[in-house]
């Protein structure tokens, strides 16, 4: 394997602060879940299909993929279409707080996938701090019963995006090993805007273009330039060179940012409450304890 022009470890850091942003940016526009994820995905197409023109080798990796190698990537992008539909969904029922905490739970169902799958099985120490890190979800998902229904389906949301999120990811460590980055999120990115197309064209209420601000707009182009493209794409470079669950771990640093971002920007002012740290400080534990494990 060829060795990597970039630190794996800077990248999943710079990727950690570009996902931070993503939660406290939905809050900024009322624009349906699915109209904010496809516009997050086309404008990242638009991003990426510059890139590629630009880059010497130019589109020709991409004629040289097999039939299997789109299939798979192509399924990637579903996967991450539903994922982001289902999370940001999660933030119209839930706290930013919550939402973030309980998606980045799918280091747990990364690992297990990654077992069942790729045969990369994770250490002692790894499967009990993702226990840990159960639990703080857990509590949280406990705590929010207070809020009513509402919240628990923003949770359930949530946890559901993390369980997509993490099918994403295995399907990226097994294509990313043989596949060039820009080529593998090419197709994966534009997959993943085509679903999204399809499903706002069977949703009569979903507008595509008509009745957006320049606030939402703006939030469309700030989603796809930094959480999307330093984030999304961050973790996507860092597959090549380490295993499926130690990349998501990393990501595990997002609910930090997007819960001091929610509670410190005025506009947004969400003041966590007292289950949410709690159970946040177990999930962040149970990351610690994992990558000692490791």
């Amino acid at each position: 394997m060829d060795p990597p022009p970039i630190p794996p470890a800077l990248a999943l850091g710079v990727a950690v602060l570009a996902f931070s942003w993503a939660g406290p940016l939905v809050r900024f526009t009322e624009a349906p879940a699915l109209a904010i994820a496809l516009w997050r995905l086309l404008f990242s197409v638009a991003f990426l299909a510059l890139v590629v023109s630009w880059r010497r080798e130019g589109w020709r990796p991409l004629a040289a993929l097999s039939g299997r190698d789109w299939l798979l990537a192509g399924g990637a992008g579903v996967l991450l279409a539903l994922h982001f539909w289902s999370w940001i969904a999660s933030i119209e029922f839930t706290t930013v707080a919550s939402s973030v905490i309980l998606v980045s739970t799918q280091p747990l169902f990364v690992a297990l996938l990654s077992a069942l799958l790729l045969r990369e099985h994770p250490t002692r120490g790894e499967w009990v701090g993702l226990g840990v890190a159960v639990a703080g979800a857990a509590w949280i998902g406990w705590g929010d019963l207070a809020h009513g229904r509402s919240a628990i389906l923003g949770d359930a949301m949530a946890l559901g995006a993390a369980l997509l999120a993490a099918g994403y990811y295995i399907v990226g460590r097994a294509l990313r090993r043989k596949m060039d980055l820009w080529s593998y999120v090419t197709v994966v990115y534009g997959a993943a805007a085509l679903t999204l197309l399809l499903l706002v064209g069977g949703h009569p209420g979903v507008s595509l273009v008509s009745g957006y601000e320049t606030t939402d707009w703006l939030v469309f182009l700030a989603l796809a330039a930094g959480p999307m493209m330093l984030g999304h794409t961050g973790v996507n470079y860092a597959l090549r060179y380490v295993r499926a669950y130690l990349a998501n771990l990393a990501t595990l640093g997002e609910p930090i940012g997007a819960t001091l971002i929610a509670w410190l920007l005025p506009a947004i002012a969400e003041t966590p409450d007292l289950s949410t740290l709690v159970g946040g400080g177990l999930i962040l534990l149970g990351v610690a304890i994992a990558l000692r494990g490791r």
